[in-house]
């Protein structure tokens, strides 16, 4: 008996000990006064790195909890580790004879793991998941295998429908979009980077990932009209207090409105950058977009500062692989109807 109410002592001075520590970091946040531009607004700029290691969605087993315990960020951190040491064990990048696939370990970027670790990204809903889907909406998800079907337009960024011509290959293999600049910005295998430049009424925001540079005007200007359609969208921004705020509507429904969920064509996506210390900036997202989901989706997304600068990523200069795809299945079609396959 007495031992049970020491373990619950326990418990409890633990969860205390946790919360205080989530307070102090909550207070220092809003202690923090950024450092400003010579017009006076919190200074974003930089090159800034949205890798991470937690899930978009949240695992059930945590259901409505944002954050991990002690124990499960332990925990994280020894998974990590072992399966670090596991691909040093392995031949990089071989996966089969015939398959030599396409990264080893040195592409992959992924985040340090801090005392203060979320079980999702998203926020909203409140269980860490997308909402469900508009009756009639399916998902539709990209893919590097043979059984990948569907149509044109090509929606999603990685994979294909066939190897007819460019067309029938995702976004990114294009060098349209890239995989992880939606935007929202999504943490993905590498190339998690931007760079914001400011100036006294525009904020650029330059991708890493195909080099696609935002210009968003901080001050009002009249909407674009709705047939007017961008991949990327069009932005315009505002303070609110020390944060910016990007508001972005009028995209061309080529892309889809989340990885794997309907079309952008009716998206309105609002973001929020916050320099919350002088290491991290708060990016905050929300998407709106009645004829995808249900309810709208809001996701935190931290992103650390940069000791250094982007280069070019030369996707259509440089895009060999496009040819080689197209070149390679019309060799495999020669050769079947030669009989020599």
């Amino acid at each position: 008996m007495f031992l049970g109410y020491l373990m619950k002592k326990t418990l409890l001075i633990l969860a205390l000990a946790l919360g205080s520590l989530l307070g102090m970091a909550s207070l220092a946040q809003e202690l923090y006064v950024a450092p400003r531009t010579e017009w006076g607004h919190p200074d974003l700029q930089g090159v800034w790195n949205f890798s991470s290691n937690v899930p978009m969605q949240r695992p059930q087993r945590f259901g409505d909890r944002q954050f991990m315990t002690d124990d499960e960020i332990a925990q994280l951190r020894s998974r990590l580790a072992a399966a670090d040491e596991a691909s040093d064990q392995a031949v990089p990048g071989i996966e089969s004879a015939s398959n030599p696939g396409g990264y080893n370990d040195f592409w992959v970027e992924s985040a340090g793991i801090t005392d203060q670790i979320r079980t999702s990204h998203i926020v909203y809903p409140t269980n860490g998941r997308f909402p469900a889907l508009v009756e009639g909406i399916r998902p539709i998800a990209g893919g590097l295998g043979p059984d990948i079907t569907g149509e044109r337009p090509v929606r999603f960024p990685v994979g294909g429908i066939g190897k007819d011509g460019p067309e029938d290959r995702g976004l990114s293999e294009r060098c349209i979009v890239g995989f992880n600049a939606g935007p929202p910005f999504t943490p993905s295998l590498y190339n998690n980077n931007i760079q914001i430049f400011q100036n006294q009424d525009h904020a650029v925001i330059l991708m890493e990932m195909i080099h696609d540079a935002r210009i968003v005007a901080i001050r009002e200007r009249p909407l674009l009209d709705e047939n007017i359609g961008l991949w990327s969208g069009d932005s315009q921004g505002y303070w609110d207090d020390n944060t910016l705020v990007v508001e972005t509507r009028n995209f061309n429904g080529m892309t889809q409105s989340y990885e794997g969920m309907g079309t952008s064509k009716n998206k309105i996506l609002t973001e929020r950058f916050t320099r919350i210390n002088p290491y991290t900036v708060n990016y905050e997202w929300t998407i709106d977009d009645p004829s995808t989901f249900t309810d709208k989706v809001t996701a935190i997304v931290p992103m650390t500062k940069v000791a250094g600068q982007l280069y070019e990523y030369a996707c259509h200069e440089g895009n060999y692989g496009m040819v080689n795809i197209v070149r390679g299945a019309r060799a495999e079609e020669r050769m079947a109807a030669e009989g020599t396959r």
